[in-house]
């Protein structure tokens, strides 16, 4: 998985700058990133990443970091 491709889906979905895309970076502690920006990044990442997550993980999507491990898990490549 390419965690700059990540980082870019994270920055256009929330649409911030590329930087503020850390693994500090979390659900709610950044005005842009609501409860619809999360499905909206959810189906950002599918797509780009091409692949299918699920409920639960989509729940425990918390977090820049956490999201790294859940796409990393799906064997998602570059």
């Amino acid at each position: 998985m390419s965690i700059d491709k990540l980082k870019a889906t994270f920055a256009e979905s929330l649409g911030i700058p590329a930087g503020d895309v850390t693994d500090a970076l979390a659900y709610n502690k950044v005005p842009q990133w609501d409860s619809v920006a999360h499905m909206a990044l959810v189906a950002a990442i599918e797509r780009d990443f091409d692949i299918l997550i699920s409920t639960d993980d989509v729940i425990d999507m918390s977090s820049f970091a956490k999201a790294r491990e859940i796409v990393a898990r799906y064997g998602a490549g570059t």
